[in-house]
């Protein structure tokens, strides 16, 4: 077997690939699911990382045997949102219920931004109540919505980037852009930020700009319902190829060896571990894309030795 650059699949029967949509506002990330679904006629479809739905921006939806590959896609995220400080409410945000309101300080730049300071790097970050976080195996909102009491436990999130873009004070909105882990509630952000000044604090508007890799430009109108057929059809769907270019690639050479990969059987690379990593600038990583003779991504392997790849992820096995 030798080691091969990535090169273009060729057409799949069923769809293999990544749309990235533009969610807009007023519809759930599984409404965009749904629509694609139908659009396409297949029901193996998935999104990485749920926005609410008041949020706006980049969706990653993957088709196929595409949403195995979810989980190899880098898990931060980017956002711009707005802050209104002097409203506390049941959901962290302008759409729950306000529970306490008053009078914002007067505030500028410079102490905003040194607000801003104590919420950077590694922080210990409550979800809010209204939140898909599983408490004890059910999710915190349906515990909301049937009427119950209960504190959610903090958890560690990082923000990688936290700028301030402007302020407002007379309307008292602080619009800032966001870079984060996984797992990070802008919502929580800004209830926090709101309680630093001593006036609470909620979410007016977020817009995601980047999120699992895939940025704003390259995201795309939702079809319309009307037209699901026609709209889709207009989608560009990225070859997993192009977006995976973390990982290094391997062909394989003849039938014996696809034989062995769709099988579920080790295979035995010439070439080490180390020196696909000196290929891949310096990137440590166990993972490694499969291609077949055709071009064709057939899985993930994962290195069990310096030259021993075991499937991790195998399409279209053999049993």
């Amino acid at each position: 077997m030798q080691p091969q650059q990535p090169i273009s699949v060729q057409k799949r029967k069923d769809p293999f690939g990544f749309l990235i949509i533009d969610k807009p506002a007023g519809i759930t990330s599984h409404d965009c699911v749904n629509r694609i679904r139908k659009a396409y006629g297949i029901r193996r479809v998935g999104h990485g990382g749920t926005l609410d739905p008041a949020v706006t921006g980049v969706l990653p939806i993957a088709l196929g045997n595409a949403t195995r590959l979810l989980t190899f896609l880098p898990t931060d995220k980017t956002y711009k949102g707005i802050i209104q400080l002097g409203k506390k409410t049941s959901t962290d945000d302008l759409q729950g219920t306000i529970i306490h309101q008053c009078a914002w300080p007067k505030l500028n730049k410079k102490s905003i931004e040194l607000s801003l300071e104590n919420f950077k790097g590694s922080i210990q970050q409550i979800p809010p109540q209204v939140s898909s976080v599983h408490l004890d195996g059910v999710r915190a909102y349906k515990r909301v919505n049937k009427g119950e009491v209960f504190a959610l436990p903090k958890r560690t999130v990082v923000i990688h980037r936290l700028d301030l873009i402007s302020w407002n004070q007379k309307k008292g909105q602080i619009e800032v852009s966001i870079h984060c882990s996984s797992g990070t509630y802008v919502r929580s952000l800004a209830r926090d930020l709101g309680d630093s000044f001593q006036c609470g604090g909620c979410l007016a508007t977020l817009r995601r700009t980047q999120a699992l890799g895939f940025f704003e430009h390259e995201a795309e109108s939702l079809p319309e319902k009307t037209d699901q057929t026609c709209s889709v059809n207009k989608l560009n769907l990225i070859d997993p190829l192009k977006v995976l270019t973390q990982l290094p690639c391997l062909k394989l050479l003849s039938e014996k060896e696809e034989r062995y990969w769709k099988t579920g059987r080790n295979l035995e690379s010439i070439k080490t571990k180390d020196s696909y990593i000196k290929s891949q600038n310096d990137l440590d990583t166990d993972f490694i894309i499969i291609i077949d003779r055709g071009g064709e991504m057939v899985g993930i392997g994962t290195f069990i030795d310096q030259s021993i790849i075991k499937p991790k992820l195998v399409f279209n096995a053999i049993r």
